[in-house]
């Protein structure tokens, strides 16, 4: 079974307006090239300064989601809205959230940003919850090729997620980012291809690519990694969509050739680590 995939990389900033238009100019280019699943970075509607984009926040569904929604229609695909800013029911902090539309443009699932983006990175401070608000639960989704996982972005770093996602069954794994210049050169492929190797899934990074507001720069080079941690699709320094197949008979060939995961023994991870030589009191 094969999925042709899009994954779309772009340079969103404070013009909600010409985001969404660009959004959906890749999107279409990605149906084109007869993408049946399209996914969008973080922040794809947009991505600002922190008062900015909370400013900019939505109910879900609200006019974001409703214009995606027509999109999938239109072009009779799935369509994962990378993240935007999800208004809290108090007006105070907001979500960081991913939504997947499926081709009659209903919500197929919908993912809060667990782990927050609380460091400091190239002489930059960044708090990501001083404004949002952190997410509770994993989400994973069925599709016609299979189950499939959501992160965002930081989560990437949390190797357990992933793996509760693939214990779930996830086969796809989606990673949409804006990850920073700074640390993105030295560990974004590093990461991602970790997180499929050792899931032995496909996992999908859809990102954000150079300067945004109020200055930050982010690191671009999405990319699709196979389950063998191979690098199957890779994105230009531009905006633009990359598409490929993903083969999940491949998959299931790596699963079978190396059972990494019916090895696992979680009745002793949970014990505490045995201390061999203990320090003389």
């Amino acid at each position: 079974m094969h999925l042709r995939l899009g994954i779309v990389q772009m340079n969103s900033g404070e013009d909600k307006a010409a985001n969404l238009a660009q959004a959906a100019a890749l999107i279409a280019e990605a149906a084109d090239r007869g993408a049946q699943f399209v996914a969008l970075p973080e922040y794809f509607s947009f991505l600002g300064r922190p008062g900015r984009v909370q400013e900019n926040a939505e109910l879900i569904p609200g006019p974001t989601i409703t214009a995606m929604a027509d999109l999938a229609r239109r072009h009779g695909l799935w369509l994962h809205c990378g993240s935007i800013p999800e208004r809290a029911a108090d007006g105070q902090l907001y979500s960081n959230t991913t939504v997947v539309l499926n081709p009659r443009g209903q919500i197929a699932a919908q993912y809060r940003k667990i782990h927050l983006f609380d460091v400091e990175a190239g002489g930059t401070t960044y708090r990501e919850s001083a404004t949002v608000a952190p997410g509770e639960e994993a989400v994973i989704f069925d599709t016609p090729w299979g189950r499939m996982g959501l992160t965002i972005c930081y989560d990437l770093r949390f190797a357990e997620l992933h793996r509760a996602l693939a214990l779930a069954g996830a086969q796809v794994i989606f990673q949409p980012a804006a990850f920073t210049l700074y640390t993105g050169k030295d560990h974004w492929e590093v990461l991602l291809r970790a997180r499929a190797i050792e899931n032995q899934v496909f996992v999908a990074a859809p990102a954000q690519i150079f300067q945004h507001p109020p200055g930050n720069h982010t690191f671009g080079s999405a990319m699709i990694i196979d389950p063998w941690g191979t690098v199957i699709a890779r994105a230009p320094e531009r905006t633009c969509v990359v598409v490929t197949d993903l083969d999940f008979d491949w998959l299931q060939t790596v699963r079978a050739k190396i059972p990494a995961l019916q090895h696992r023994r979680p009745d002793l991870y949970a014990q505490a680590p045995v201390v061999a030589n203990p320090a003389e009191s």
